[in-house]
């Protein structure tokens, strides 16, 4: 049997490989860094609604309207000012007392958060009062105190190894940064004179490991109603909150004028 040494590399010429490959993974990820600032330098906004509302067109004196809008999360965000404004604009009185208006428009804003685009999609899909966070999709953390969150996975760093590369070339890090507000809307309309309108609401109840039950409750009354989520999102690259705000405000309240 012929035996043959272990090679030894020098060294020097250790280090020179190494060398090349930090260099190699440095540039590879600074050019990614450069071409995702450079693809999301402008802010995008969009905002996308669940299910379609179709109103019937009504006299204008019947163009009133009570508003009431209310944030269940953690965040700063507002929203009512900006609706009022837009239907206002739109050839609507907007009123303070429920019973005197022809409409009644109740929306809750149950998340705002970063999350990436798979993640806003399932949420709009879950549609009315369907889950708000798919866990796996999501970002998580909470960033720094000028209110942006810097998330894990798509809120993250962009490329495989830019943490360390990106940081070495550019001096700071690219994050690609989308922020997520989901809203829930009821509509609640006036049924024409003399009409009534039934409601069935269906329970289930488990029973036991393989039993399940069901319950159907029947009223009637003079309300026609109409439910539906909206999802809106902004995204740019090292995006803050405090830039996105007003943008996503802007935009739920012109998808929600829209179906007047």
């Amino acid at each position: 049997m012929v035996y043959f040494p272990p090679m030894r590399f020098p060294s020097s010429l250790l280090l020179c490989i190494l060398f090349g490959v930090a260099l190699t993974a440095a540039t590879l990820s600074g050019c990614a860094a450069t071409q995702v600032s450079l693809a999301k330098k402008d802010l995008v906004v969009q905002t996308k609604m669940s299910d379609s509302i179709f109103l019937e067109p009504v006299e204008p004196d019947q163009r009133t309207i009570f508003i009431n809008i209310r944030n269940t999360t953690d965040k700063d965000f507002f929203l009512e000012d900006s609706v009022k404004a837009t239907i206002a604009n739109a050839g609507f009185q907007v009123t303070e007392s429920p019973s005197a208006a022809r409409y009644r428009l109740e929306a809750q804003i149950l998340s705002v958060e970063q999350a990436n685009p798979t993640a806003a999609e399932a949420v709009l899909n879950n549609g009315y009062g369907g889950a708000t966070v798919p866990a796996a999709a999501v970002g998580a953390g909470i960033g720094h105190a000028s209110g942006g969150w810097r998330g894990a996975g798509y809120g993250g760093l962009v490329g495989g190894v830019v943490g360390g590369a990106g940081e070495l070339i550019s001096g700071s890090l690219v994050h690609d940064v989308t922020y997520m507000v989901v809203t829930d809307i009821q509509l609640t309309e006036n049924a024409p004179s003399g009409a009534y309108v039934r409601s069935d609401l269906q329970i289930d109840n488990k029973q036991g490991s393989t039993g399940r039950s069901r319950q159907t409750v029947s009223s009637v009354g003079d309300k026609l109603k109409y439910k539906t989520r909206i999802v809106s999102t902004a995204n740019k690259v090292n995006l803050e909150f405090t830039e996105a705000h007003a943008p996503l405000a802007d935009g739920i309240a012109r998808s929600i004028a829209g179906l007047f």
